[in-house]
């Protein structure tokens, strides 16, 4: 593997909770203390429920949340400590497809219009060689030309999710990160964006980022996987090298995960139940202590380490190490 093009180190976001009334009522964590790596032409998988703070991640190492400690490198620059144009310059190399293409494309403007400012972005003059860049980035993510002039409502969710694979692109990325690119989609629809996302990925070399919730899916799209609870990984390994999960969360993800023909897990990893604890409130000790079938009381005194417990396969969770051969 070539050196990372993205390194993400102690990465910390914190925003400030309030009730329901607007009262302060301390500050929220939801990423504590993140490391991450990805080189160009790797793609790996951030797998998580909704409320571990995969979202929020996603958005702090592209800027649009503010860090409240740790760095996020790029081709070995800290991008907190360029400013101006390098900075813009930079960012650019960086982008974000959103979740929801509904709420992330301009509905007024059309499909064309949306390519075009992306464009614009990235430096390509307006006239013919702005219409020809909007016809190649349909052409290059699968759409009909006359797609270009029909607005976002318009569209089919796959044709959306493709128009904002399309703006990712235009400005010619390093490193592409996609948040939950396919969890509105049918089945056959989330298999053919995610084909494209792969294509793109190998054509052009991108780094690319796969945030889901479904760790049977990225495990059949990513070289590395790393599971995220309540803000810390618990679990990071390298599919390429045949490992498997460990960590008794990533068991429940795989057993919440409906797959023909497939018991998941000897039904041990349904014993864990309920659901992601509020930021507001977090376990001492374990983040997945309330949850796991396997805990001890020794879990709730400190946070585990995140230890390699083999070559390339890290593990938060001394219970699961001691039981391991």
């Amino acid at each position: 593997m070539s050196a990372p093009l993205l390194q993400v180190r102690g990465l910390e976001v914190r925003f400030q909770g309030r009730d329901w009334l607007g009262r302060r009522r301390g500050d929220l964590q939801p990423v504590a203390g993140v490391d991450l790596s990805l080189a160009a032409g790797q793609t790996v998988g951030l797998v998580g429920e909704s409320g571990c703070g995969k979202s929020s991640l996603a958005r702090a190492v592209v800027g649009l949340v503010p860090i409240a400690s740790g760095a996020v490198f790029l081709a070995g620059s800290d991008l907190a400590r360029l400013r101006g144009r390098a900075r813009r310059d930079i960012r650019r190399q960086i982008q974000l497809i959103f979740q929801d293409p509904v709420g992330s494309l301009n509905p007024r403007l059309t499909v064309a219009a949306t390519l075009s400012e992306a464009l614009g972005a990235g430096g390509v003059p307006g006239g013919k060689h702005r219409q020809a860049g909007i016809t190649r980035l349909l052409q290059l993510v699968g759409l009909p030309a006359e797609v270009g002039a029909r607005h976002p409502h318009a569209l089919s969710g796959g044709q959306r999710q493709r128009v904002a694979i399309a703006r990712a692109i235009a400005v010619e990325p390093r490193v592409v990160i996609a948040d939950e690119p396919t969890s509105a989609l049918d089945v056959p629809v989330q298999a053919r964006i995610l084909e494209l996302l792969r294509r793109l990925q190998q054509e052009r070399g991108l780094a690319l980022l796969l945030i889901s919730h479904d760790l049977h899916l990225v495990g059949k799209t990513c070289q590395r996987i790393m599971v995220m609870y309540l803000g810390h990984i618990v679990e990071s390994y390298s599919v390429e090298s045949g490992h498997h999960p460990q960590h008794p969360y990533s068991r429940l993800l795989i057993a919440a995960t409906p797959t023909l023909g497939r018991t998941p897990d000897g039904g041990q990893a349904a014993a864990a139940t309920g659901e992601v604890p509020s930021l507001s409130k977090p376990p001492a000790g374990c983040p997945f202590l309330p949850r796991c079938p396997y805990r001890k009381s020794s879990c709730s005194s400190d946070l585990p380490d995140l230890t390699e417990v083999a070559t390339g396969h890290w593990l938060r969770c001394p219970v699961v190490q001691e039981s391991r051969p």
